[in-house]
């Protein structure tokens, strides 16, 4: 009985907690993603290659920098609470806070030295772009480590106002500003710097009022730093999975084929934004739980916040992945609705899918302490990505580079997932969460057909698509009686948290459990 209760407390702070994140984390890649579109139909299509390469140097200096300090710090800090050792909480925001700074500004300098080179090995005419970029490095940087402070206090509202809302708000509305007074490109990239040291200064003044960073201090650096630099090359080496092809395409093509490639690259990310919502919570109740030798509760909580956001993904992922042209089209317009375009955004999605499916497994192996085999695991799929860029990027462009992240993003996932299993028995595969998957993806292939055969796809149709895969999904858990009594008690946790009456949909649910 007091399993069943921790469980259906963490679920429930988990459900929270995601929530939040998730509504942060929509207005993030929503606003995010409005900003390329409005920068890709304000440039050229070489100048938004310009961007795209400047902004992946940005986060990769910006990871670099973090020294895995923004998730180390988010897991020790919800670690001693547990053991309510408050020194060294303090200790922790003191060392990470001090590292990242010192580590940031030598980047920032690297980078901005460098970026004539940089300019020149992936044929850039405007190096001053990626100088501009440069001097973002520590004001990224201090939101980042900010933000994981609060996450180790179970706080996630704090990175939602700042990071989510807030620095993207300034994004849009600084941009549209230069666009609007009819300013150059150059310019257009001074107003998305100058939006990050905005939105860091106001979050540092938030952050010295909020936190308890006064009193005794154990000291924590070398141990922080101990378990944080394995997750500083896991993380480094996660940005060059994700972000390689973009490199490797500037290096190999064009600045414009680069722009071509980022209108399907950030498209196929959002499919994973619920996943993304989740961990950023998972991570801190899930330490907790450990920390309490509560291993029978971690699975469960992994199975069925597994299932929930694989519910949540999977309509989304299958409008992406079965009009993929329809969606470039609707988006970017039709110059960016190529073929090879889509078929790239296709097979970019399925990697997400898989990524999805399989459900939090490298939060899961943070938590549990497996950081080198984090390591491991990123490092194959890294060396797996360069490979596959180097040989198929010249032979098949864009297509190639989708292909060669979809097997490493592939490959990764497969490791993790295993390694947990083995370590923990921790997996998402139950009777109720495979069951709908089977049954959905035959009924969704049905409608495909119909509707492919006898109408041309609009925009309103994609909507409407959407919210029927959603139907057809709920259908099909109603048809396979594949809910959990955990299921019901989240349901009526969104209900108390929302004040929505989903007394109907419980009565419905009663009956097929």
């Amino acid at each position: 009985m007091k399993s069943e209760m921790t469980v259906n407390e963490s679920l429930k702070k988990a459900l929270k907690g995601t929530a939040v994140a998730f509504a942060g984390m929509l207005i993030y890649m929503f606003l995010e993603f409005i900003i390329r579109v409005i920068i890709a139909r304000n440039a050229t299509r070489s100048e938004y290659g310009v961007f795209s390469i400047g902004s992946v140097l940005l986060n990769f200096f910006v990871i670099a920098s973090c020294l895995g300090l923004h998730v180390g710090a988010t897991r020790y800090i919800a670690y001693y609470r547990g053991k309510e050792d408050y020194g060294k909480v303090r200790g922790i925001i003191f060392s990470a806070a001090q590292l990242s700074f010192i580590a940031s500004l030598i980047c920032f300098l690297i980078f901005f030295f460098s970026s004539d080179l940089l300019a020149s090995l992936f044929h850039l005419e405007r190096n001053a772009v990626l100088k501009i970029f440069a001097v973002a490095v520590p004001f990224a940087v201090i939101i980042e480590i900010l933000a994981s402070f609060f996450r180790g206090f179970d706080r996630v509202q704090e990175k939602v106002y700042f990071r989510d809302v807030l620095m993207n708000i300034l994004k849009l509305l600084f941009i549209v500003s230069v666009i609007i007074l009819g300013y150059s490109f150059v310019e257009l990239v001074y107003a998305y710097v100058l939006s990050i040291v905005v939105a860091s200064l106001i979050f540092t003044v938030y952050t010295v009022k909020k936190l308890p960073v006064r009193g005794y201090r154990k000291p924590v650096s070398k141990e922080l730093l101990l378990f944080s630099l394995p997750l500083f090359v896991t993380n480094v080496i996660g940005m060059i999975i994700l972000q390689m092809d973009t490199l490797m395409l500037g290096y190999f093509e064009t600045t414009a084929i680069v722009g071509l490639y980022n209108t399907a690259h950030p498209l196929a990310q959002l499919i994973q934004v619920f996943l993304l919502s989740l961990v950023f919570i998972y991570i801190p109740i899930t330490s907790q739980l450990y920390s309490r030798g509560l291993i029978d509760e971690m699975r469960r909580n992994y199975k069925i916040l597994t299932k929930w956001i694989f519910s949540i993904t999977f309509p989304f992922f299958l409008i992406i992945f079965l009009f993929p042209g329809a969606v470039l089209n609707f988006l970017f317009g039709p110059s960016y609705a190529q073929a090879d375009t889509a078929l790239a955004l296709r097979i970019l999605a399925i990697g997400m899918f898989i990524h999805v499916f399989l459900g939090p497994n490298a939060a899961t192996l943070i938590v549990i302490g497996r950081t080198k085999l984090n390591l491991i695991d990123n490092m194959i799929g890294a060396i797996t990505n360069v490979l596959l860029n180097v040989f198929l990027i010249p032979m098949i462009g864009i297509v190639g580079a989708a292909i060669a992240s979809a097997i490493s993003l592939t490959v990764i996932n497969v490791l993790k997932s295993a390694q947990i299993f083995h370590s923990h028995k921790i997996h998402p595969f139950t009777a109720n969460y495979l069951k709908p998957v089977v049954t959905s993806t035959v009924l969704v292939s049905i409608v495909y057909v119909l509707v492919t055969w006898s109408h041309a796809i609009t925009f309103w149709m994609l909507i409407a698509l959407c919210f029927l895969f959603f139907l057809i999904y709920g259908l099909s858990m109603l048809i396979t009686k594949s809910f959990d009594d955990e299921d019901m008690m989240m349901l009526l946790e969104l209900e108390r948290m929302t004040g929505i009456d989903a007394s109907w949909i419980k009565g419905i649910l009663k009956r097929f459990m």
